[in-house]
C-alpha cells in the first residue's frame, strides 16, 4: 500500500511539474480576460481614430445634403 501511495504521489508531482514547466511563459492576465496595458492603449487609440473618422464622415454627408438642397432650390 505504501508503494502504491508513493507512486501515486510521485506521478502527481511529475504531472504538475510538467504542466507548470509547459506554462512558464504564458501570460496569466489573458486567462482572466484582462488586456495587457500596451494592447489596451492601442485599442483606445484605434477607437479614437475610428470616432474621428465617423464624425468626419457624418459632417461630409451633412455638407453633401446641404449642397444638394441648395442646388435643388436653384433649379
Amino acid at each position: 500500500m505504501n508503494k502504491l501511495l508513493a507512486i501515486l504521489i510521485g506521478s502527481l508531482f511529475a504531472v504538475s511539474t510538467a504542466f507548470a514547466a509547459s506554462h512558464v511563459g504564458a501570460p496569466m492576465a489573458a486567462a482572466s480576460g484582462a488586456m495587457p496595458a500596451a494592447s489596451a492603449a492601442k485599442t483606445d487609440k484605434m477607437e479614437a481614430k475610428a470616432g474621428k473618422k465617423a464624425v468626419k464622415k457624418t459632417k461630409a454627408k451633412k455638407a453633401a445634403k446641404k449642397a444638394a438642397k441648395a442646388e435643388e432650390k436653384k433649379s
